[in-house]
């Protein structure tokens, strides 16, 4: 066995000493695993605890101090640290230290209960109330379901999946189980189930509001947003004074294009909450989806006064693309960024936001260093494996092969609706929709997760390091199977239709699914949205997404996912020639009309002007490049990414040959 090998029962050890209260024991074989390995943060968290029950505090410190270098975003570190300042008398330091710790974890139910003391005891009973009832709702949970929490917390899905199907298993009908159930679904994209559960739950109590209000967040996370609507309208009835139930009727009509009715809604609520900054933010984003700027970037405004640290209200104006900050909110952006107080989240919506501001005023050394310093911290708190990822694209190109397609040459449903443009993010695909859009024959829609889920479910449910049964199921599908599959996903797509032949769906990951687009609609039309590599890359990289795209916070995890894109739309074109039209941003910009002939062309459409005065028509986007597609097409965009050229060496190194089809000069 090599010493690697060893380290989980190490581990182990290391903490059933710590629990019978051996803990010079214990923090020998701590010490033992961080003689292999340095950087494993279970073993600095247990090193932390031994040293602080050893009154070793400065060590202590010096450890959690580690710790949270390697792992910002683990909520027991500053746990711990809260402790070890409590040991040391120091009460404001202790503090904040819980705060930070249930900022990031909310199922600390040690952190909640210190938060409550410290302040009861310093006379802030009113500030102690919502500590005290997330401590007392936290201890009434069954033990099992706590840990579920925080397993899910800390990201250990597969573990917290494992303990909360046992549970429920002799307690079949537990809701609060099957609303952790869900959320485990909804974070690993298993949104169908999800929905299945929560369906359930609100039938085994349709008066929880907790369990309905679930539901109708993954039935908008699955884009049935007439049904997520219809259950906001059934909390607003069961409490029509509830202003929370009023947002959230307010947030569905915005899914489904009721403007005017969620914005009075919205202006209602701010006048009894003018310091939620929450609402605030969402008030913006409708008013910035419907294209009403002004008032948008005052309602982010209206939302960083609320709180000053709230980060997404900086990065929600910078996002704008066209907002130029002034003196004061840089200086604040600045301070808050630095306060050692403001949680991970936050620090990283600044630091997008300070990087955007740098490069708008030409310090791109300050710019480069935000933007590095703002991946890192949204990097830490996901768990990206490029390797993984690469294996991932690898298999397809190994089981879609051109003889499984000539198998099924005659297999899929016949319906040539669906226009997929694919490609990475920031390659100009909300252009080509928005182009495509404007044509009286087609219907924009949005990033649909209908193919991704599709994939999901044929990959079976594995633990993140097997191998999934996807690609490799789709050489046993029947005929039959693959039209059902069609059928299923001509389907579901309907809600998102206004009635023309044909629509859009522009979820630019699908290039990794082409396979399985190819076999289930073989009429579809495919678009790939290409933009030079250092151009693409670098945007993506200075771009803080909403959700998803984990690739883009790391400057070789996106020249990688490129790299792999190139060679997977390679193997597509090779088994699948002709059935994908490319289309280079830079064409685009440079010669729009030819450009716009060409496409329409393909997708068998006739030409149309207002394709090529596509920033003319109205729609709602959504997408970070919503203000663009409301300009006619310009060339500064084009190489922004020279200016950064000092730091791209990693970058580069990433894309390797991929470049020599793209020369810099």
């Amino acid at each position: 066995m090599t010493a690697n090998a060893e380290l989980p029962e190490k581990l182990d050890e290391a903490s059933a000493l710590l629990h019978d209260g051996k803990i010079t024991e214990a923090l020998q074989t701590t010490r033992a695993v961080l003689d292999i390995d340095p950087d494993k943060v279970e073993a600095l968290y247990l090193q932390a605890v031994c040293q602080r029950y050893l009154n070793k505090t400065s060590d202590a410190l010096a450890t959690i101090n580690r710790l949270t270098e390697l792992q910002p975003a683990y909520g027991r570190a500053y746990q711990e640290e809260g402790h070890v300042h409590l040991a040391r008398r120091d009460h404001p330091a202790a503090l904040q230290s819980f705060r930070q710790a249930v900022s990031l974890n909310n199922s600390l139910i040690a952190s909640w209960k210190a938060v409550a003391t410290i302040l009861m005891a310093d006379g802030a009973t009113e500030l102690a109330k919502e500590a005290i009832q997330q401590y007392e709702k936290l201890a009434a949970l069954p033990p099992e379901l706590l840990s579920v929490r925080n397993m899910t917390a800390e990201r250990q899905y597969f573990k917290a999946e494992r303990l909360c199907r046992h549970f429920l298993k002799a307690n079949p009908r537990n809701v609060e189980g099957m609303r952790l159930l869900a959320d485990l679904g909804v974070k690993s994209s298993v949104l169908d189930d999800a929905e299945f559960l929560l369906e359930s739950a609100v039938e085994f109590e349709p008066e929880n509001v907790f369990a309905r209000h679930d539901y109708m967040t993954v039935l908008y996370r699955r884009q049935k947003y007439k049904q997520s609507l219809a259950q906001a309208q059934i909390l607003v009835d069961s409490d029509p004074d509830n202003l929370d139930h009023q947002i959230s009727f307010a947030n569905q009509s915005v899914a489904v294009g009721d403007y005017d009715a969620a914005l009075e809604i919205y202006g209602r609520a701010i006048v009894e909450r003018p310091r939620s900054p929450e609402l605030h933010l969402v008030h913006g984003h409708a008013l910035k989806t419907i294209g009403k700027i002004e008032p948008a970037v005052e309602a982010y405004r209206n939302a960083y006064s609320a709180r000053e640290s709230f980060g997404d209200a900086y990065w929600s104006l910078a996002n704008l693309k066209t907002y130029q900050f002034a003196d004061d909110e840089v200086s604040l952006m600045r301070d808050m960024e630095a306060d050692s107080s403001t949680v991970i989240e936050d620090r990283a919506h600044l630091c997008f936001a300070l990087g955007k501001h740098f490069e708008d005023t030409t310090d791109y050394g300050e710019a480069a260093e935000y933007y590095q310093r703002g991946n890192a911290l949204r990097k830490s708190q996901l768990r990206y494996d490029e390797k993984q990822m690469t294996h991932r694209l690898a298999l397809q190109r190994e089981y879609c092969t051109a003889e499984l397609f000539e198998r099924h040459q005659d297999s899929g449903y016949a319906a040539g609706d669906p226009i997929f443009v694919v490609g990475l993010p920031r390659a100009g695909s909300t252009l080509l929709e928005q182009i495509l859009a404007s044509h009286s024959q087609v219907d924009g829609t949005l990033e649909l997760p209908n193919i991704p889920a599709m994939a999901f479910r044929l990959a079976g449910r594995r633990r993140i390091d097997e191998e999934p049964l996807y690609p490799a199921v789709l050489q046993d599908l029947s005929a039959d199977k693959l039209r059902q599959m069609g059928k299923e996903f001509i389907d579901e797509t309907q809600v998102h239709r206004k009635g023309a032949p044909f629509f859009i769906d522009k979820m630019p990951n699908n290039f990794r699914h082409i396979g399985l687009i190819r076999l289930i609609l073989p009429n579809a039309k495919i678009i790939d949205a290409r933009r030079h590599p250092l151009a693409c890359c670098f945007s993506g990289f200075k771009q803080l997404f909403a959700s998803g795209q984990e690739f883009t916070y790391g400057l070789r995890e996106i020249g990688l996912y490129y790299r792999d894109y190139v060679e997977l739309m390679d193997h597509w074109d090779d088994v699948l020639p002709g059935r994908i039209l490319r289309v280079q941003y830079e064409d685009v910009v440079a010669d729009l009309e030819t450009q716009v002939r060409r496409i329409l062309e393909y997708c068998e459409l006739p030409f149309e002007q207002a394709c090529i005065e596509f920033h003319q028509t109205e729609r709602a986007v959504r997408t970070p490049s919503s203000e663009q597609v409301r300009q006619p097409i310009y060339t500064s965009g084009l190489e922004q990414w020279r200016n950064f050229e000092p730091w791209l060496g990693p970058l580069k190194e990433a894309l390797g040959p991929v470049l020599e089809r793209y020369p810099t000069d």
